[in-house]
């Protein structure tokens, strides 16, 4: 029988506590990057699935990369998950990070969340929709409205000024698709007056609803000439609907955001146009506005990222090409 020495016993718990040691700084590095001495920063998108979201992750990404930050991403499964928000929001104050880089999936079921973030001394930052509280540090975004409002000029030019449309829209209280879709309808009802919109119907941020609300739309009208679809799951749905009711030509459309299929269709002639946003840079300077706020430096305290126009004849220019790559 061998007997243990104390030589023996000593370098076993030396052992034991530099295990113990190890596992404690894994599991809080798990828990949300401790340990690494970074500021935590938490990116609450509105969802997780659409190409839009990853894009927003790939900026806030690079900037946390960049600036030296770890980043914490989480969003609910769906854009309209209101209540899955309100608890990732929550879930990041109980863990203390520094700032919260917040895409509100509603302008007021997120306003509370958001007030205790900043009771507890957390950096709010907003990003591509907003909010009915002015509580944030910045607020990030397309000129959602004035997108809206492009997209009317690009219809009536490329129907001839006179016809009917239909908007094909998010869900009501969603205030960035909101804002696109009364810009849309306040300049073909101002500037217009041939024109008219025969119908307006909510997707409820899904593709599959989406098909199916927009071939409702072409069956209850078949003198249609357009469908404005204010952001990518509206547009792959209303894209789907026009190739099932072989409409192609015949209603154009003009979509809003892009993913690889949207693409496509405007390189085929199947989509006329596409007001397309920023959404890399939106994250980056969500993350920045974060650690600018941490270093006393000056806020820009609404920032417009910008949008484009992409068509068949500017979708390959270098400009363009830029924005629509995909960045994951």
């Amino acid at each position: 029988m061998n007997i243990p020495t104390m030589k023996s016993i000593k370098l076993a718990l030396s052992l034991a506590l530099s295990l113990s040691l190890c596992l404690i700084s894994l599991s809080c590095n798990r828990a949300g990057g401790g340990g690494s001495g970074k500021p935590q920063i938490a990116v609450i998108p509105k969802g997780v699935s659409h190409n839009f979201w990853l894009s927003i992750k790939a900026g806030a990404e690079a900037a946390g990369q960049e600036l030296g930050a770890d980043i914490i991403w989480k969003g609910p499964a769906t854009e309209t998950d209101y209540t899955g928000q309100v608890n990732i929001v929550e879930d990041a104050i109980n863990k203390k990070v520094d700032g919260i880089v917040l895409a509100p999936s509603s302008g007021d079921a997120l306003v509370t969340p958001a007030k205790k973030a900043k009771e507890a001394g957390i950096t709010v930052v907003i990003i591509d929709s907003g909010i009915n509280w002015d509580g944030y540090e910045a607020y990030i975004s397309t000129d959602n409205r004035k997108g809206g409002e492009i997209a009317a000029e690009r219809m009536a030019e490329i129907i001839g000024g006179k016809g009917n449309v239909a908007i094909l829209g998010v869900k009501k209280g969603s205030v960035s698709t909101d804002e696109r879709e009364e810009g849309f309808k306040s300049v073909i009802e101002k500037k217009y007056p041939n024109i008219k919109i025969v119908d307006f119907l909510y997707g409820e941020a899904d593709r599959a609803k989406s098909a199916d609300k927009a071939e409702d739309i072409i069956t209850r009208h078949p003198d249609l000439n357009g469908i404005f679809a204010s952001n990518e799951s509206s547009a792959v749905g209303a894209l789907r609907a026009i190739n099932v009711k072989a409409v192609q030509g015949k209603v154009k459309l003009v979509g809003f955001d892009s993913s690889p299929d949207l693409i496509a269709a405007v390189k085929g002639g199947i989509i006329d146009s596409l007001v397309v946003q920023d959404p890399y840079k939106m994250g980056y300077e969500g993350v920045k506005a974060i650690l600018n706020k941490k270093a006393n430096k000056p806020l820009e305290r609404r920032m417009d990222t910008g949008v484009e126009l992409v068509k068949k004849d500017n979708i390959d220019t270098p400009k363009i090409q830029n924005l629509i790559k995909e960045r994951k």
